[in-house]
Parts: structure tokens; sequence; C-alpha cells
């Protein structure tokens, strides 16, 4: 799967030769990168001028002075963010361990320096897919909840009971209204859901 044309790499390194190796090896696969040279200047990047929206993933190395990879990963965790940006961390042959931790708690991978180029910018690639996935669904979900915000609460009631699949003559019992008012809000419920079934309708409200 090729990466949306704005999808961008961040790159956290305190080696500037790292850096620009890496940013150098992305642009031979037309991949977009920004350089950061430790955590304090991307989170900086985070506060002004980070684009939710845009697919993205971090090349986050492991030991960095001042707040390292670790830390850094955790403060993204902890703001919800490493799932919409995937992180790969770069870690040398002592620190896999770690890294193997890091995945574990929610990092997409790891490369061990030296890392394989090929095998590098593939793993990108996919975490770059992963974050469009991510960001796409999470518009799809946007878009459920603003047609949700139109539904009446007498529609929502009509709506969780045939979701469940309750014929129209139990959810009038349930609700204790005629056959045919429960038919009228099905039919306005699916309308503003934009679904044709009971089954379409459940399996979107389990996207929420």
């Amino acid at each position: 799967m090729q990466p949306a044309p704005n999808a961008i790499v961040y790159i956290v390194d305190d080696d500037a030769s790292v850096r620009d190796a890496l940013a150098w090896l992305l642009r031979s696969r037309r991949l977009l990168s920004e350089c950061f040279a430790g955590a304090a200047e991307f989170e900086a990047m985070l506060e002004r001028g980070f684009r939710a929206g845009q697919p993205c993933c971090l090349l986050l190395d492991v030991r960095m002075p001042g707040t390292s990879g670790l830390a850094l990963f955790d403060k993204l965790s902890g703001r919800g963010l490493v799932d919409a940006m995937p992180v790969i961390f770069l870690t040398g042959h002592a620190d896999v361990p770690t890294a193997v931790d890091m995945v574990k708690r929610g990092a997409f991978d790891f490369c061990e320096k030296p890392f394989s180029d090929n095998a590098l910018v593939d793993r990108v690639e996919q975490a770059l897919a992963r974050s469009a996935q991510v960001l796409a669904s999470r518009v799809e979900q946007d878009r459920v909840q603003a047609r949700l915000t139109d539904l009446t609460e007498r529609e929502r009631d009509v709506m969780q009971l045939v979701a469940r699949g309750l014929p129209n003559k139990l959810i009038a019992d349930q609700l204790s209204i005629s056959v045919r008012t429960v038919e009228v809000h099905r039919a306005r419920v699916f309308d503003k859901m934009e679904v044709k079934s009971a089954v379409e309708l459940a399996n979107l409200l389990r996207t929420l």
C-alpha cells in the first residue's frame, strides 16, 4: 500500500549523522521527513504545529541526552498519540530487550542498529499505512457520531432495540408504543444513520 502523498516521518535522534542518513534514505523512497535533535524539540513541534489528521510515524532513538526515547514514548502514549503516530524505535543491541518491551506496550516495532535500509523503510511504509487506517477510522466514527446527534431520544431507544435484533412487535411492547410508531421510528433511524438493515446498523454501532 502506497503511503498518502502528505504522509510524514518524524525522526528524533541526537546524532546528526543518523538523522541526515535517515532523511536521505526516506527521500530515496519519496517519503517526506522532519528531523529533531531531541525529545524537547519534538514536543515543541507537537505543541505549535502538529497536524493531527496527517498520516505519520515516528523513528525514535532509545537513548538520548535529557528526555530519553522511552520517556518520550510514554508521554505520547499518555496523550493517546501512538495509535495514529506509530513509533518505530531505533536501538543498539544492548537495548533490544527494552525495545521489545516497548512493542508490548504499544510501539509499532524496533530496528536494531545497524539496520537494513530496505527493511526499515518497508516498516516505515507499513507504519504510515497503519496511521492512515487509524485516521480514516476516526473520521468515520466522527461521521457516525454526527448522525447519532440527529436522532431524537425515542429514535435512539428504537435504534438500540433494532440493533439487538428485536422484531417490531417486541420493540413496541418494551417501549409501550404501537407497532406502527415503531415502524415510523425505525425508518427514520435507517434514513438518518444511512443504513438499510438492522445488521448494517448493528455493525455500524460496533465501530464506536
